[in-house]
Parts: C-alpha cells; structure tokens; sequence
C-alpha cells in the first residue's frame, strides 16, 4: 500500500504477514521485532497473527504458505511442505548459517534441512524436561523423582501432573521407546508395549484433568496453585521461571531414568521461521528472518520479549539464564540428547491418528498390543 511521508510524496510500503503460536513465548518476541525491525526498515510492515497450539501442530504449513509471509513452524512439516518455502540457504549468507548449525542447541537447526535445502531458521529450541515448584517439594520432604520408582511414588502421594492430550501422549510414547534403543514407529512389540502400559499406569495416578492438559496448562497450574508439585516431562516453557511472568516461579531439569543407565529421552520440538515460496518480498522477508535468528536479537530483544532462543549462545548466557532461573543450563543437557521426529511427507498424518490411538488407550479402555498394531498400521498406510 502506499503512504504520504512527511516531504508530502509517495512511497511504497512493503507489507508482511506472519502465523505463529498463541502464547506469550510464541506471539510477543515476534510482534517486537517485527517492531524493531520497522523502526530500522521505514517502508516495512509485518504483522503477526497467531493461531492455537494445537493447530500450530496439526494445520498444514502448504496452507498457510497460501496465505502468509512468513511462519512458525513445527519442523516434521519440512517433509511435505518444503515445496512451498524459500530454500533459505540459497538466500542467506554461507557464514551466518554455518554459525546456526555450529550454535544449534540440539539437533534444532539440522530439523528443518530436508533434501539438501534449509527450510526454516530455529529461533525456539524446546523439548520435554521436568519441571517443579521446589517450595511444594521441600515442604513434603521429598527430591525430584530421579527414576520411574520415585516418580509413581509421587503421583501415588498426589503431586504429579503432566500433559495428557492426544499429541503429547505420543510424545510420551516415543519418549520412552527411544530410551530403549529403538526408533519410532518401527519398534518391536515388547517396547512398543511396555512403554504404553507404563504411561497408562503413571497417567492413571495423575492429578485430575491431565488428560485434557497440554503443556502451557502445566505449567500455568503448577505456577499458579498447590494442586501439584512435579511434572516429569513436559515440553519446557522457560516463561514459568521468570519472576516476572510466574506467580510462583517453577524450577526445571533433566529427565528420570527408567532403570539404572537408561535415561528417558525427549522428543524434539521447537519452532522455527520460514517463508512462504508465494511471498513477493522474499529479499525482506529474509533480511527480517535473519534478524530474529541473530545471536544478538536471540539473547536480546527476542529473550527479553519472552521468547525461548534457538541460538545456543543465548542459552549459555549467565544473564539469560538468572532472569529465567537456570532454566536453559539445567535443561541443555536434555535438549542436546533429543530425539528428532521423522519427517517424511506423511508423518503428520500418522501424528494425528496415531496421537488419538494412543491417548483412547491411556485414558480409557483398551488392550496395549493391540493399539500398538494399529500405531503401525497408521505409520505403514501413511508412508
């Protein structure tokens, strides 16, 4: 659109529209530096538009590449989606993207490669950790569960929530058949089924409401009441440790071990920032994704806005780290060992079904062999 400078000419202004997550970490880091990024760019706009959690992980990034710029994503979409994405690294400096693959925290930036190409930058890096508040603990005079014994201990004593909607318990699921050594969905029956009769048990003794719980309302309930105390794997929000966003702010680790030597290991999540094939602006819409993927930005106005960086320097910075209660050092570890999700073009179809399988058998009736034939049913008809 066009608009009247102060001289009294014309100038064109460039617009940019974004789709991102519903929640302060998702929506307000990318509104200010779209801001920032204004001020230093007079003829730019961007705008920010956000859509559920739920949807940021099961509406088809080909369809909203249709309608916006540049979006948050989840990166098992690469696989499908990446005919409708700017193949950032024919755009970007050689430089700046070996420095996003040698700072990556985890596997976060190598996600979004697919096919020889960079689909999206990794501004958000996040996986399942532990997360508590230490007063509750202390005042019961128990540590935080260190193996899956302590851990059905403390839900038996009411003080154990977690999130139990249908995507997170195939999280859970996967969790716990990669700590066995096999990956998912290709796993033997043994694991398969162990792993969906422990969750059932340790989902069983859960604080009520669980099963309609995504991680956000775990960690607002434990940061907001006394009606739990632990939570032993939920994707980490490091909002809940800031004093200045928790009302009771939570502490956070790494994950228990099933048995002796055999750590649970988290499933990689994250968000990264891509843009659409169908954007007329490519060359802004890449100056901007590079701003925000900065390390500058990252530790900086993105942190600060209250985002959860991608840039490794940001989560090994002492001052980001006391602003958020050594959220990011007590969990790098966890981070750095995640398993990354397939991301083959019809993994997200098997996601959704395979998520709904999973949670009818957690939370109701069923038979654990038998929902895992499905689960590898779904994964057979969705490859």
């Amino acid at each position: 659109m066009d608009r009247t400078t102060a001289e009294g000419h014309r100038s064109l202004m460039i617009e940019l529209r974004g789709i991102t997550w519903n929640h302060t970490r998702g929506y307000l880091p990318m509104v200010a530096t779209a801001q920032r990024f204004s001020e230093t760019h007079p003829d730019v706009s961007i705008v920010w538009e956000k859509r559920s959690l739920q949807k940021f992980a099961d509406m088809p990034v080909e369809k909203l590449a249709r309608q916006f710029d540049l979006l948050v994503i989840d990166y098992p979409s690469v696989g499908a989606a990446h005919g409708d994405l700017v193949a950032l690294d024919e755009h970007l400096p050689a430089a700046f993207l070996q420095d996003q693959a040698e700072k990556s925290v985890g596997q976060s930036h190598a996600s979004y490669a697919y096919g020889s190409h960079q689909w999206a930058l990794a501004i958000d890096a996040a996986a399942p950790v532990c997360g508590y508040r230490a007063d509750l603990l202390e005042r019961a005079r128990i540590r935080p569960p260190q193996d899956w014994e302590e851990l059905l201990e403390a839900a038996n004593r009411g003080m154990v929530v977690l999130p139990g909607i249908a995507i997170d318990c195939l999280c859970h699921f996967h969790m716990l058949c990669v700590a066995a050594g096999e990956e998912p969905p290709d796993v033997s029956e043994e694991t398969g089924v162990g792993a969906l009769e422990m969750l059932r048990a340790l989902m069983r003794r859960a604080a009520p409401g669980s099963e309609a719980r995504d991680p956000i309302a775990v960690w607002e309930l434990l940061s907001t009441s006394d009606t739990a105390a632990y939570c032993p794997f939920a994707y980490g929000y490091s909002n809940y440790g800031r004093a200045s966003f928790a009302e009771h702010p939570l502490s956070f680790g790494g994950l228990i071990e099933i048995d002796p030597g055999r750590r649970c290991r988290s499933t990689l999540g994250g968000a990264g920032l891509a843009i659409s094939a169908h954007c007329a602006q490519r060359g802004v819409a890449v100056e901007y994704a590079q701003f925000v993927a900065s390390p500058l930005s990252q530790a900086g106005l993105y942190f600060e806005s209250g985002g959860q960086p991608g840039h490794r320097d940001a989560w090994v910075n002492p001052a980001v780290n006391h602003a958020a209660n050594g959220f990011f050092r007590d969990t790098l570890a966890t981070l750095d060992q995640a398993w990354v999700r397939p991301r083959w073009p019809g993994y997200l179809e098997f996601q959704a079904r395979a998520s709904l399988a999973i949670h009818d058998y957690l939370w109701r009736q069923g038979d654990a062999a038998t929902t895992l034939a499905e689960i590898k049913r779904m994964a057979a008809e969705a490859r």
